[in-house]
């Protein structure tokens, strides 16, 4: 299957979603940035949600969409990965690391998906910030 990348995006999120992810939010940048259409961010309790996120992730948009990421990258301590796809980057944070780059923020004109209009999501779950930045851009 040849996905575009909005669909690309929103299975990633579903998949971190399948995970337990928290605070997923889809952002097209595309215009804004030229060089990615999309980011998923989303929130993992430890470094182990962390890790089983990013495999799910990296094994859905694979077999789903016959993507593999152009670049994987890891922090040392756990609390930060990303994979790369060109026209999709996935961030997945810790608490913290999250409220420290506060990264959904700096491209703040955005576009943000309403992914509680798409299908496929259960498990959707805000903290009070990022509830916040959804709704102001609703």
């Amino acid at each position: 299957m040849t996905a575009t990348s909005r669909e690309a995006a929103l299975m990633a999120a579903r998949a971190a979603d399948a995970k337990k992810a928290t605070d997923i939010v889809v952002q097209e940048v595309g215009p804004l940035l030229g060089v990615t259409d999309y980011f998923v961010i989303v929130t993992a309790a430890n470094n182990r949600q962390v890790d089983a996120i990013i495999d799910e992730v990296e094994e859905k948009l694979r077999t789903e969409c016959g993507l593999k990421p152009e670049g994987r990258e890891l922090a040392s301590d756990g609390s930060w990965s990303l994979l790369d796809y060109g026209d999709l980057v996935v961030h997945v944070f810790q608490p913290q690391t999250r409220e420290y780059y506060r990264l959904e923020t700096l491209w703040n004109e955005a576009q943000m998906l309403d992914l509680s209009e798409e299908e496929g999501f259960e498990n959707l779950e805000y903290g009070e910030r990022i509830a916040k930045l959804l709704a102001s851009h609703a």
